[in-house]
Parts: C-alpha cells; structure tokens; sequence
C-alpha cells in the first residue's frame, strides 16, 4: 500500500530552540511533504513491535544569524533557515510500549547536502539509503542541510551571487599586488576549491559578460556557523522524535565530523564569544547520548587560525565564499584504477550521477548554471567555504561520548593513517573502530559484487551487513547495520569496545591492535 500526506513544516517548534532569535516565515515558503510506504506486518495485541513502513518529510527551522558568528558581519541579524530531511519508522496499528525510541542526527560533509547524502535514491529505492535502512530498524533519523547547504539559506548577497565563485590567484604566494581589475583570490586548490571558476564553470552561465568582483571577499562560514545549526537540529529532533533516552546519537560523515566533534568540543577561550555560550556547548553535549565518525577529516588546527593568518599551512585561508562543482561523470568514485579491479562492485553503476542529481534538484539556482550552452544550462553543484578546525588527536580526549569511529582502507581523503591516532586518544571505554576493506571516502553508496560477495558456502563465515540471501551488498549495507546496532545498543559486532576489521568479503575480524593501512 502507497500512501502520500501533505503535512505542515515547522520552523519553530514550541519554544524557539536556537543560540539567537527565532524568525517566524509565511506559509507558502514551507516545504513539507509525507511519503509512507507500508508493508502490513502481523500486529502484537493490537500494535507492531516492528516498524511497518517509513514515513519522509522535509521542513525548516528558522534563526537569527548571531552577530559576529559568520566571517562576513553583513550577515549579522540576518533571518535565515535551515532544511532538515527526516525518514521515520512508521507503525500502522501504533507502536507496543515495550518498543523503546531511539533517535540520530546525521551531519553531512563538504559537497553533498544532508537528503542526498544519507537518503541516497538509487533506481528510485532505498537500498543505499542511510537513513532508510535505519528507520526500517525502528530508528527516527534527520538529516539537517547546513547553512549555505540545499534549501537552507544561501543569501542573496552570499552564495546566490555568482560574481562570490573564485577569480585568478595572486600571480605570487602571499602577494598582496593583483594586476586585474576584478580582484584576485588566495585559497589552498583543494577541490572544489579551485581557482578561477567564474570562468571555467560559469563563463557561460550566469557569467557571459565576464569575470566580476566579490560582494563578499572572504569564506562563507567557520566551524562554529555548523556548531550552532547541530544545536538546533539536535533540540528540535528530541522534541519531534522523544527518544526513550531522551538524548540522539550524533553521526558526522567526512567534514561532518569535524562539524560534529566541534559541537562536542570547544576551549575555554571559545565560552565568551558571542555566538556560543559554554551552556550551549554543555547542552549539546548533554543531549547525545552517543557519537559516530565515519569517514572522519581528521585536519586543521585545533583551534580557528587569525583571519589575517595567510600561511597556507595554517588554514586553507580563502578570499571567496562559494566553490563550484560541475556534473559529476565518474565511474568509481575515488578509488585507483587497480583496487577498482579488486574490489569489484564497489561503484554501484549511476550512483555518482544520482548522488549528483539528488543535489540538483535541492538546487533551483545552481541548476541554471553551468554548461558552455546559453540555451541549456548542465548545472552546477555549489558549495560554501570554509575555515576548518576542531578534530584531531589532539582534541580528541575531550570528545567523552561512548564513540564509534568507521574508516575505510581505500579512503584517499579521510587518510586511515590519520585516524588510528584520533582513535586512541578518545577517552570513553565504550568505543569501537572498524576499518573497512575496499571502501573509499564515498563507502555511504558502496556495494559488492561477484564471487568475493557470495557466502553460501558453510565454509564462508558470513558477512555484516548481507541482502538477506547470503549475500553481503558491499560497505554500505555493512555501515547500516553498524549504525543500527550501536544506535540501539552502544555495541559493534556484539562488543562495545575493540578494533575490527571488515575484510573484502564482508567478513568482521578482530584487528591485530594497530590500525591497518593500505600500502
């Protein structure tokens, strides 16, 4: 049975659940949509003790840019929003007492916002999809877009701006001295930051009369913009969902993690500022019961370097708040060309132009840009910048949440030697690593197949994370089954602390006691 709802979105919900102001917004820019597909399941003494199908809505939260938060003060009392993404359990004959609630927040990482990274639709389903597979266990999820991020607010005079993407370099390191009349930008070329992509990405569309000078000449956001916008999605989610704990367990993905350790975190020093009082780091702390770093960034200082700080190694220090990135056409994501044979399955087919897609269309602007065609825009994916900072070894000790941290072998920018470290440092008994072989940065979509896949055989142990027919569907389905067990019961693999690793067959092993690395 299919079912379709309109609902009404929120944004601010009871009390106003932010650091600043709560802005209330007319009706009509409210997007909120249900979607429950049921599949009947027999029911106990009149209710379910399994969830019967899900149900998915997208609405806002509203807030007042705090002064000082943002590297650009025009932004100052700004009214501004974001959109959260949420996929529950759904209980046709109503949920048995007996059935405890658990909720998670999910925080996506530098290119792809929250729906297109844990709701990942692939042929139209939801076998990739993160927060699917955990509402099917019973499991509330959401999945905020951060500021500068999908639907949330981008500004007009921010990253709406086309003449914000980035200009020339400097013709010298730390030069001062630009020889164009539009200006010149400073950043470390770490895509998407690349330079001059007024020109390479959107010297057709919106820019066929040229390059133009920045409306903002300097980065979107610091850390601390995405530390404000976990607080509000974490308080909103325990009001919607009511977990039995009363508390969420919080997963940061690739430059989520930072994003999440540094709401975990903070100095002393950080406590006067403004924007970010030591209640509301406290707060945050208070209401997560339990922690998940997959794909962790392990970069940055601890702390934000100056903002007069134009030493690459300190930063990336960036003179431009909006990075671009064009249609997506690969074919195995960011594996080499040799473990791609290997790992066979692992680039499940079309899901980069899918995950590419799903972005877009959270995109209406972005979606008029790009292409060398005045007539037929390609589209663009854009991103805000950002100074990053806050999760290392170093200040992992202060990270005290029961954690689980999932790494994969294979990953070239989450690098594995980076987070055996971090591991080591956190302070909590209950915590877990798993390392994961043939699993790239993009491991959230990926899958497995021939024979290395298939355990029928008794000789076979079986793998974490099969399709239910003695088939193990590759790192994904192995990650989905993780999060469901540790979010339910703080274990991996029936244990609560230890290291493992999933081998190319999907096969857990304890790990030798130092963190593997692929050679």
């Amino acid at each position: 049975m299919k079912i379709r709802n309109f609902g009404i979105g929120v944004g601010c919900l009871g009390a106003c659940l932010v650091l600043a102001g709560c802005a209330s917004r007319p009706a009509t820019l409210e997007e909120s949509t249900a979607d429950v597909s049921s599949e009947l399941r027999p029911s106990e003494a009149g209710c379910d003790a399994k969830p019967t199908g899900i149900a998915t809505s997208d609405y806002f939260l509203d807030f007042i840019v705090p002064a000082g938060l943002m590297p650009d003060s025009k932004f100052d009392g700004r009214a501004a929003h974001i959109e959260v993404h949420r996929v529950q359990p759904v209980y046709a004959h109503g949920k048995c007492p007996s059935v405890r609630t658990s909720a998670a927040v999910l925080i996506h990482g530098r290119a792809v916002p929250g729906p297109s990274a844990f709701d990942h639709r692939h042929d139209g389903g939801g076998e990739l999809s993160v927060q699917e597979n955990l509402a099917r266990a019973g499991i509330d999820t959401f999945a905020p877009s951060l500021l500068g991020y999908g639907r949330s607010s981008t500004f007009e005079d921010g990253l709406d701006d086309p003449c914000n993407a980035s200009l020339r370099p400097y013709p010298s390191p730390l030069s001062n001295s630009c020889p164009y009349p539009e200006g010149c930008d400073l950043a470390v070329p770490v895509p998407p930051y690349a330079y001059d992509q007024q020109n390479s990405q959107l010297g057709t569309n919106p820019l066929s009369s040229g390059r133009c000078a920045h409306s903002t000449s300097t980065r979107f956001a610091r850390m601390d913009v995405w530390v404000r916008d976990v607080r509000q999605v974490v308080d909103d989610a325990i009001l919607r969902a009511q977990p039995a704990s009363g508390k969420v367990t919080l997963i940061g993905y690739s430059a989520g993690a930072p994003r999440v350790g540094r709401a975990l975190y903070q100095s002393a020093a950080d406590y006067n500022r403004p924007w970010l009082r030591r209640d509301d780091i406290d707060h945050v702390r208070d209401s997560t019961d339990r922690v998940v770093f997959i794909a962790p960034l392990l970069i940055g200082p601890n702390e934000e370097p100056e903002e007069t700080d134009m030493n690459p190694a300190n930063g990336p220090f960036i003179t431009f708040p909006l990075a671009i990135s064009g249609r997506v056409t690969t074919g195995r994501w960011d594996m080499s060309a040799a473990r791609h044979l290997v790992c066979t399955g692992h680039y499940v087919s079309g899901s980069a132009e899918e995950q590419f897609e799903q972005t877009l269309a959270r995109d209406a602007l972005g979606s008029q840009w790009g292409g060398t065609n005045p007539a037929d825009p390609t589209g663009v994916s854009r991103v805000p910048t950002f100074s990053t900072y806050g999760l290392n070894a170093n200040v992992a000790p202060k990270i005290d949440k029961p954690t689980l941290v999932l790494q994969g072998l294979d990953d070239s920018q989450a690098r594995p030697e980076l987070t055996c470290p971090f591991y080591n440092a956190l302070p909590a008994e209950n915590k877990v690593l798993v390392e994961l072989d043939c699993a790239s940065h993009t491991m959230l979509v990926e899958g497995c197949s021939g024979t290395r896949c298939e355990h029928e055989d008794d000789d076979i142990p079986p793998a974490y994370g099969t399709r239910g027919d003695d088939t193990w569907a590759g790192p994904s389905r192995t990650i989905q089954a993780a999060l469901v067990e540790w979010i339910n019961d703080g274990k991996f693999h029936h244990e609560r602390s230890g290291r493992f690793l999933v081998d190319t067959s999907g096969v857990v092993s304890a790990s030798a006691g130092v963190c593997a690395l692929r050679q």
